[in-house]
């Protein structure tokens, strides 16, 4: 009999609190989802690139030789010596600048050995393989690259490549050797494959080694004021032995074949997206290859422009994920305590009720601590799949920067935890107490009316001028929005943390479209906290604004009764709610100014003097919108309130 009392008062409070339990529900499911799915795109680019780094079999070093002789054999082994187990390629890189003076391009060219590619092994996109010496791979176009197409003829001029190798190299060449070098014929080749290098993948292009003394950025501004190659070709070492006896005629000539080494190590694991273990153990392997080979030069991966930006890239998400997270975090707390408070508050006299009928204190701010549980947990659990669609939009959105590596499906979870963990924890903690600290009062205590606060003149009161000019309907709603400090205070920092969200999203959209910094990846970011931003901004406003009808139906139906029309009791309610808004957009003003310091800081770029004038200006109107829109959804439950059972309940 007593558990189906439990029941039936159990069912009844979920009935009678449906909107609140859902308004619980959508609160959670914005800001879990929309932490969980910013940060959480972090590890799923970490993933995907250390993934990609070991399908691909990215090369950890690539060891380029300084002297004019490229390697020897001897040196090779001495390489592959120092890592057992490693996967070892050879070849030669050379940019070149081609063209006339008026459409000069850079263009890489890399000499490999095809039939024995196990290192960077690009992916092919379109054609085939090269089946003949003189047929050969070109990289695909992207933003930069302008790019070859499958069948298309390249003329190669050995002249010219071998003066640029001997420039590199620091080989001064002699007039004779020049002479020799006069004979030595273009040659025609031509494109049998279109290919994705796992090297180069970033949109805006990769740094050329003409541009000297260039260093990769490890912020997220592209190659701007930067030489960028806008050709990539791969071709074959068997191309070479044809001019090979010309070649070896030339005094400190270099002979193309062995001047670069690839080394990809065994233990691919290691990478895991540049983590602290795999950084020393680069460093530390560098310099035994430069005292193995002091006539050499180390390339690693952290001179590689479409790895380190993209890594770049993921890191700023993440800060932008950890600072936004704490905003989020705090308004959906206070929303959340206030909503469970205010409840416990409306169910005295059924606690009432319980205690009479035997219940212990803690058997019934279970009740309340499981409806609690119940709609954090729904609301954490489509919290999940907001915050995966998140993550999958913000990563497509990365591709147009980059030729995004296939999505890792490794499960991150990591913010998601964390956000849900502690908003469960709080709204638990704080049922708990305010409910034992109810439950622990006399039945006949509990039963009776809860006291109202005595009537104080509020601040406005003390100045005679204004208070005096002021009509009766507006020194009502003052004393309203004064009487109940807590309610006012918990609602005015809600709508400060969500304005200065909504704030800090228009800052990085404005740094994106209009100062022309950051990327389409980051702009993606900027649109998505905007958003949602926006939308915890409705969903606070709407769930403090029907907590206030519903804890004032008395109150309403007696301005009924004294003959006001619905929008005069309408007006009676809204105008609290936008003087309350409207403070709160006043002072999110500093906070967003706090947040977005710590965006800019995080980011590398813009500044807060830079954002520009109307941004300011658009999120007190999307705020206003959002309160706008809710007093609209809520007039029904305003105008529909039954005035007799109202006036009958006791409150």
């Amino acid at each position: 009999m007593v558990m189906k009392t439990y029941l039936k008062t159990l069912a009844r409070m979920f009935r009678r609190h449906l909107t609140r339990l859902l308004s619980l529900i959508f609160m959670v499911l914005v800001s879990v989802g929309f932490i969980s799915g910013i940060g959480s795109v972090t590890d799923k680019i970490d993933y995907s690139l250390s993934d990609y780094y070991e399908d691909r079999n990215v090369s950890d070093f690539i060891v380029k030789s300084t002297s004019a002789d490229g390697f020897s054999e001897e040196e090779i082994e001495s390489v592959e010596a120092l890592f057992p187990g490693a996967s070892v390629d050879t070849g030669m890189s050379v940019d070149l600048q081609v063209g006339d003076d008026g459409s000069k391009r850079s263009v890489r060219l890399y000499f490999l050995d095809f039939d024995n590619w196990t290192v960077n092994v690009p992916e092919l996109v379109a054609g085939s393989a090269p089946s003949s010496e003189t047929q050969i791979y070109a990289e695909r176009a992207d933003n930069v690259i302008e790019g070859y197409s499958v069948g298309d003829a390249i003329e190669l001029d050995f002249k010219e490549i071998l003066l640029k190798l001997s420039e590199q190299n620091g080989t001064e060449l002699d007039e004779s050797t020049r002479a020799m070098l006069d004979l030595l014929e273009p040659v025609t080749v031509t494109v049998s494959g279109v290919v994705q290098s796992p090297l180069t993948f970033a949109r805006d292009g990769e740094p050329s080694y003409n541009n000297e003394g260039a260093a990769v950025p490890d912020d997220t501004q592209a190659t701007k004021d930067m030489d960028v190659l806008e050709n990539i070709l791969y071709i074959s070492k068997d191309l070479i032995p044809t001019y090979r006896d010309i070649m070896s005629a030339l005094p400190d000539t270099p002979l193309i074949g062995t001047g670069d080494v690839y080394v990809a190590i065994a233990d691919r694991g290691l990478f895991r997206a540049f983590s602290s273990g795999y950084e020393d153990f680069v460093e530390e392997q560098k310099n035994a290859i430069t005292s193995t080979l002091p006539a050499s030069e180390v390339i690693t991966l952290y001179e590689n422009y479409s790895f380190k930006s993209l890594n770049s890239y993921a890191g700023k998400v993440a800060g932008i994920g950890y600072i936004l997270m704490i905003g989020f975090l705090l308004v959906t707390v206070l929303v959340v305590l206030s909503t469970m408070t205010r409840l416990l508050d409306e169910e005295r006299s059924q606690i009432a009720c319980l205690k009479t009928l035997g219940y212990s204190s803690a058997g019934i701010v279970s009740k309340y601590m499981l409806f609690a549980l119940i709609s954090t947990g729904i609301g954490g659990f489509g919290a999940y799949f907001v915050g995966m669609g998140i993550a999958r939009l913000l990563y497509s959105v990365f591709d147009y920067s980059f030729a995004m590596p296939p999505l890792s499906p490794h499960i991150t979870v990591l913010f998601y935890i964390l956000t849900l963990s502690v908003i469960v924890a709080a709204t638990l903690a704080a049922t708990a107490i305010s409910g034992l600290k109810m439950a622990n009062e006399a039945p006949a205590t509990l039963l009776r009316p809860k006291p109202p606060r005595s009537g104080k003149k509020v601040i406005i009161e003390r100045i005679p001028l204004l208070w005096n000019r002021l009509s009766f309907k507006y020194k009502s709603t003052a004393r309203n929005v004064l009487r109940y400090k807590n309610r006012f205070v918990m609602t005015v920092v809600s709508v400060a943390f969500a304005t200065a969200l909504v704030i800090a999203g228009l800052g990085l959209l404005d740094m994106c479209l209009f100062h022309d910094f950051g990327s389409e990846a980051i702009l993606g970011v900027a649109l998505v906290v905007v958003a949602f931003a926006g939308l915890l901004t409705a969903v606070v406003i709407y769930t403090l604004t029907n907590i206030n009808i519903s804890e004032r139906n008395r109150e309403i139906a007696t301005l009924m009764v004294l003959g006001y029309y619905d929008n005069e009791v309408a007006l009676y309610i809204y105008r609290e709610v936008y003087i309350n808004s409207v403070i709160g957009i006043i002072l999110g003003y500093p906070v967003s100014l706090l947040l977005l310091r710590l965006l800019f800081g995080i980011m590398g770029f813009g500044s807060i003097g830079g954002v520009s004038w109307f941004m300011w200006l658009i999120a007190p109107v999307v705020v206003l919108l959002f309160t706008g829109l809710v007093t609209l959804l809520l007039r029904h439950k305003i105008v529909n309130i039954d005035m007799n059972e109202s006036l009958k309940a006791i409150e």
